[in-house]
C-alpha cells in the first residue's frame, strides 16, 4: 500500500501578485538613470560580440572559418609560393599567401563559428560596435579593417590560481628548460676543452724546456761530463800557458816554442862524451 503523502503548505491567495507589486514599488522609488549616448560610452561586458578583428600574422589560409560560417559571409583569396629551402640540400617548400580576408557585416549573425573553429587564433571578438555604415554595400571589411580592430581586443581574464598551467606555456617552458641544460653543457664543454688545451700548452712549453737545457749540456762537455776533468790550470813557471787537456808537456827548463813554429832541438845532455879524454 502507497505511504500518504506530506501535507503541502497552504499557500496565500495571491502571494505572488504581491511580491511582483513589491518589486514594482521599489523600482518606481529610484531614480532614473539616462546615460546620454555618444556624449557618455556604455560599460561593455568584457565578453560583448561586437565585431570581429583579424590577426592576419597567425592566418594560414587553411578556409576552415570559410567552410563553418552558416551564412557564407567571410570572403578569403590567397595564392602560393615557394619557400626556398631552410638548408642546403633540401627541398623547397610551399606556403599560401593571403590576398584577401573580408566579412559581410550585412550577413554575418555573430554565432561565432568562425571564431572557434580557427584552429590558429586568427580570429577575435572586438568590442567595437560603431560601424554602422548609410549603405549596405559598404558592411563589407576588408582585412585592414578588421585589422584595425584587432587592436581593441581586450585582454583575455585572468586564469584562476588553482587551475592547471595551459599546455601550450608548459611546452613553451619545458622547451626553454631543454635548451638551457643544452647550453649550459655545451659551455661546460668548452671550459673542459680550454682546460685540457691549457694543459697540454704547459706541457709542451716544460718539454721544450727540459730540451733546451739538454742542448745547452750538450754543448758544454766541461759541464756535461765531469770525468773529463777540469782545464789544465796555467803554469807561471812556463811562461803562464796551460798545455791542452792530453797534449805532453814540455820538460822543465826546456823553452816551449811559440804557437806556428817548429820547436828548436833538443840540447844535448851534459857530461862526458865518447872520444873525449
Amino acid at each position: 500500500m502507497a505511504e500518504p503523502l506530506p501535507p503541502t503548505r497552504s499557500r496565500i491567495p495571491g502571494s505572488g501578485l504581491a511580491k511582483g507589486l513589491a518589486v514594482t514599488l521599489r523600482t518606481m522609488t529610484k531614480k532614473t538613470v539616462t546615460a546620454q549616448y555618444p556624449d557618455a560610452q556604455p560599460e561593455l561586458p568584457p565578453r560583448t560580440r561586437g565585431v570581429i578583428g583579424l590577426f592576419e600574422e597567425n592566418c594560414t589560409v587553411c578556409m576552415l572559418c570559410a567552410r563553418e560560417c552558416p551564412d557564407w559571409c567571410i570572403y578569403i583569396d590567397s595564392h602560393k609560393e615557394t619557400v626556398p629551402p631552410a638548408a642546403p640540400g633540401g627541398r623547397e617548400r610551399s606556403r599560401n599567401v593571403l590576398d584577401r580576408f573580408a566579412i559581410d557585416f550585412s550577413l554575418c549573425m555573430y554565432c561565432g563559428i568562425c571564431i572557434e573553429v580557427c584552429p590558429f587564433d586568427a580570429l577575435f571578438w572586438s568590442p567595437e560596435f560603431e560601424y554602422a555604415e548609410t549603405d549596405i554595400h559598404e558592411l563589407t571589411h576588408e582585412r585592414d579593417k578588421l585589422r584595425e580592430w584587432m587592436w581593441t581586443v581586450p585582454a583575455p581574464p585572468a586564469l584562476d590560481p588553482a587551475a592547471e598551467e595551459p599546455k601550450e606555456i608548459a611546452a613553451a617552458r619545458k622547451t626553454a628548460d631543454k635548451l638551457a641544460a643544452e647550453q649550459a653543457a655545451r659551455a661546460e664543454a668548452a671550459e673542459a676543452e680550454a682546460a685540457q688545451a691549457k694543459a697540454a700548452e704547459t706541457k709542451a712549453a716544460g718539454t721544450k724546456a727540459a730540451q733546451t737545457e739538454a742542448g745547452a749540456a750538450q754543448a758544454d762537455p766541461a759541464q756535461a761530463d765531469p770525468a773529463q776533468g777540469e782545464p789544465a790550470q796555467a803554469d807561471p813557471a812556463q811562461g803562464g800557458q796551460a798545455a791542452a787537456p792530453g797534449e805532453p808537456t814540455a820538460p822543465p827548463g826546456q823553452p816551449t816554442a811559440p804557437p806556428g813554429q817548429p820547436e828548436p832541438p833538443a840540447a844535448p845532455p851534459s857530461g862526458p862524451q865518447e872520444g873525449q879524454s
